[in-house]
């Protein structure tokens, strides 16, 4: 029985301590600074979409346009 009750003293101890350093821990990970990384990966993510959007729209789909309808256009 002895056994049994300092374990648990010894768990709640290390509760404490674990809640003690959580309170004391000041971390400089705020709401703007997760706001701030938040926005710069929607600004990038949109950026790589639109260069994707019109290097589609210029290069791949008219090339691929071209050689579509010639292949579908054989006179032979």
């Amino acid at each position: 029985m002895k056994k049994f009750i300092q374990k648990i003293k010894n768990r709640c101890q290390r509760a404490a301590v674990a809640v003690q350093t959580a309170i004391v821990t000041k971390k400089a990970e705020g709401y703007v600074d997760s706001g701030v990384k938040i926005l710069i990966a929607v600004v990038i993510g949109a950026l790589l979409l639109a260069g994707l959007y019109t290097l589609f729209n210029t290069n791949i789909i008219p090339t691929l346009t071209t050689k579509i309808n010639g292949l579908f256009n054989y006179k032979g």
